[in-house]
């Protein structure tokens, strides 16, 4: 079977699930065209990156002219579909506070994707994530592209529900996935009743690195791992504070925080003003197996976080037996049983 996939912004540090995902499907003998709005403003952080870097269609590679000129082409020849998407475009940016321009601009992606879905194909298209990519899609289907289906991750896409139109994505996909049972109650708050049945829970997969090497005996080190973008709903800022607070009550800690993001610089400030050089470590983004290590040689994964869909991390900490502290908000207690195997905090404590 030929099917396509389509990501806002592809590879990223934080989209290993996205391509494990892509891997197990073409195992199965499924053909997969990858196709995205635009590329990774890092860099690709994982040679396994760059592979799948080089095996996407970039969209807004086309530029202004190849976009204009091929919703002019599709306005020519498909006018009843094309009316139809520009109604639904026009009515999204209304609702969107993306506003209506870059709504017609996804009009335009949306046309561009058309024609190279029936160029190579495509018998389905899959989106990840609700927010323009599942917008893209949804207008890719009205124009007379293939039938598509959404994985829903959360938190950004029930930030505005009715801003990113979700009953309507809903209404129009084949089918939803949604990554927890969280995930889903809220996809079913903004959704009507009708298609309920279409949505479906699917966690994302664990790396088989972590499955293979299973539970390994923790450490005495005193270290700590944070992993996560960071931005300020990853919380990381509490979490220098709190390291701070141990330091001053005589309890030894090692912190690492094993990524990037555009809050680095502010954090980083912190660390200084607080004195906590020797006590945290930043190693910007890892590859897969940089952040096997640093699970592995960590006592436990903290994940301060004040929004979150249900990340990878904590299923890849718990699959090598370390207990995870993190907020007990949105999917955390599908995973995280309390003095089991790790702890749920009240966020932004």
């Amino acid at each position: 079977m030929i099917i396509a996939y389509l990501i806002p912004t592809f590879p990223m540090p934080s989209q290993t699930f996205i391509r494990r995902e892509l891997a197990a499907l073409e195992a199965r003998g499924w053909t997969i065209h990858r196709f995205a709005m635009r590329r990774f403003g890092g860099g690709p952080a994982d040679p396994a990156d760059q592979v799948e870097q080089d095996r996407t269609h970039y969209i807004l590679d086309a530029g202004a002219r190849g976009l204009t000129s091929t919703l002019v082409i599709e306005m020519l020849r498909r006018p009843r579909c094309f009316l139809t998407a520009l109604r639904m475009a026009v009515g999204m940016g209304l609702r969107s506070e993306k506003g209506l321009v870059r709504n017609l601009i996804y009009l335009a992606e949306a046309c561009f994707l058309r024609r190279r879905l029936a160029e190579c194909g495509a018998r389905h298209l899959h989106a990840h994530f609700g927010t323009n990519s599942a917008s893209i899609a949804m207008l890719c289907r009205v124009l007379g592209g293939p039938p598509f289906s959404v994985t829903f991750h959360g938190p950004e896409e029930f930030d505005a529900p009715r801003a990113l139109s979700l009953r309507q994505k809903v209404r129009h996909a084949a089918f939803v996935a949604a990554i927890s049972h969280f995930t889903r109650s809220q996809l079913l708050r903004w959704s009507e009743y009708r298609d309920w049945s279409k949505i479906h829970v699917i966690y994302a997969g664990v790396n088989p690195m972590y499955l293979r090497h299973g539970p390994a005996p923790i450490p005495d080190a005193p270290r700590i791992v944070n992993i996560g973008r960071i931005v300020e709903q990853k919380g990381q800022a509490i979490l220098i504070h709190a390291v701070a607070r141990l330091l001053e009550r005589g309890i030894d800690v090692e912190l690492v925080i094993a990524s990037d993001g555009p809050m680095r610089g502010e954090i980083e400030r912190l660390i200084d003003q607080l004195g906590l050089r020797d006590h945290i470590r930043l190693t910007g983004y890892l590859d897969d197996l940089g952040i096997f290590d640093e699970i592995l040689a960590a006592r436990a994964m903290v994940l301060p976080s004040f929004a979150e869909g249900l990340p990878s991390v904590l299923l890849e900490a718990l699959a090598l037996g370390r207990p995870v502290i993190t907020t007990s908000i949105a999917a955390h207690s599908e995973l995280i049983e309390p003095n089991v195997n790790g702890w749920l905090i009240p966020a932004g404590y």
